[in-house]
């Protein structure tokens, strides 16, 4: 099963505006009519629920979205670019990783069908000319290059979603026990560690269903992965209620109970606040069935079912125990009732959260921020420009003409631009670099 993904997410470019002038018979001074560019696409995560793994990333890590295009005459906006909106399982944790520091942000917790998230915008389409007219500039030559797509380093982490999970010691007919109440139909054979990925059911019961996951088999250690716990244990995380099944053939079933509730503890505390149904399995096996009553007394502490207070664990548990055969279904019948209200009972009181705390559920429109740099500065023995709108200009204007040049230097100055240059000591016959171009200071 492919549990986590990292992925190279990549917005699309914005389209640059032009510097054009209207020509039509008859207005021999039709004016500026440069048009802007279009927005470069976005990329996007939307959870899809007939996905349930992230196999799809294994194959192709990286995902750009198109350039938005570029402006035309008669002040005509360039195509903006579609957006990509690439499908990942409900219950997808999406984290931005920093590439300095390798530190990890939760930026999305996709839990719901069709429910979006944009992990790296596009960049906003360049102003055409048309923008530069001023009372004392009637032809302007200036026009603005298209802001870069923003780009991200992802770490998707794939959590199912279930009501129920089902944990136990390998070979305590886990599988079994989800064939036996749902059309699942995991692999089953005579040995442990037989499922080796998460397998989700749906049973139903009184026109009501509820979503089953046979956990694979847990051993000590399990919360420190030893053997695949970290990979199994992150599952257990979304479910309301655990079903916790016992091998009734084992001499020592309440050894086994404890082993797996310290794990479980061990890995994440408040999955002991979760309610547990403790299911004795194999109960068609003769010796299973001589051993009712004594294996019943060696849980009773589990299941707050002896004759002292005492005798309880320090561990929550719903207070009954069930005898069940997986192979002949026997107690399943009341087995699968009682799994329903005991998530009907653990959604009214809202004591046990199906999500870990994450990002704001409703999505809140903010500003963009104004990330203008802070104008200039010192380059080797040249300088360079670092107010971002300045270096637009820059990259979407022909500076091979004087008077482009000179209209440019007047920008800069309302920018604030020249008074930094000349703050650290820019003369004339300087070079000064804005994005990809050089000037010479004038």
């Amino acid at each position: 099963m492919i549990d986590t993904a990292t992925i190279r997410v990549r917005g699309g470019d914005g389209g640059n505006g032009i510097v054009g002038f209207h020509h039509e018979k008859f207005l021999p001074k039709g004016g500026p009519s440069g048009g802007d560019g279009g927005r470069g696409g976005n990329v996007g995560l939307e959870a899809d629920r007939s996905l349930n793994t992230l196999l799809a990333f294994r194959y192709k890590k990286s995902f750009t979205a198109e350039a938005g295009g570029r402006g035309s005459s008669n002040k005509k906006h360039g195509r903006d670019a579609p957006d990509v909106v690439l499908k990942v399982p409900i219950g997808t944790l999406v984290h931005k990783v920093s590439e300095q520091s390798g530190t990890e942000q939760l930026v999305g917790d996709l839990k719901g069908h069709w429910q979006q998230i944009i992990v790296a915008r596009g960049g906003r389409g360049g102003l055409g000319n048309a923008h530069f007219v001023s009372p004392v500039n009637q032809e302007p030559l200036l026009a603005e290059a298209g802001d870069g797509g923003e780009q991200s380093l992802l770490r998707l982490e794939l959590k199912l979603l279930a009501d129920v999970g089902i944990v136990g010691m390998p070979n305590a007919g886990k599988s079994s026990l989800l064939a036996a109440i749902s059309a699942a139909r995991p692999k089953v054979a005579a040995y442990p560690f037989t499922t080796l990925e998460p397998v989700l059911g749906v049973v139903e019961w009184n026109r009501k269903g509820l979503v089953a996951v046979d956990i694979p088999g847990l051993i000590e250690g399990a919360h420190a992965g030893a053997g695949l716990g970290h990979d199994f244990l992150r599952h257990i995380e979304r479910t309301r209620a655990i079903v916790h099944l016992v091998d009734g053939s084992e001499s020592d079933p309440a050894t086994l109970v404890e082993a797996i509730n310290r794990e479980l503890e061990l890995f994440n505390p408040a999955l002991l606040q979760r309610p547990q149904i403790l299911v004795v399995n194999k109960v068609d096996l003769p010796e299973v069935a001589e051993r009712k009553e004594s294996i019943t007394r060696q849980l009773a502490k589990f299941a707050g079912q002896g004759s002292r207070p005492s005798d309880r664990s320090e561990y929550r548990v719903e207070a009954r125990l069930l005898f069940v055969s997986a192979a002949t279904h026997e107690g399943i019948e009341a087995l699968i009732p009682a799994m329903f209200d005991l998530v009907d009972r653990a959604v009214a009181t809202e004591a046990w959260p199906v999500m870990p705390e994450g990002p704001e559920e409703v999505p809140v429109l903010r500003p963009r921020p104004r990330m203008e740099g802070g104008g200039a500065e010192a380059d080797g023995g040249a300088f360079r420009v670092t107010h971002r709108r300045a270096i637009r200009l820059a990259m979407g204007s022909d500076l091979s003409l004087w008077r482009t040049r000179l209209q440019l230097r007047k920008q800069l100055d309302r920018m604030g631009v020249t008074k930094e240059l000349q703050r650290l000591g820019v003369k004339a016959g300087d070079i000064v670099r804005m994005g990809e171009k050089e000037v010479i200071w004038e």
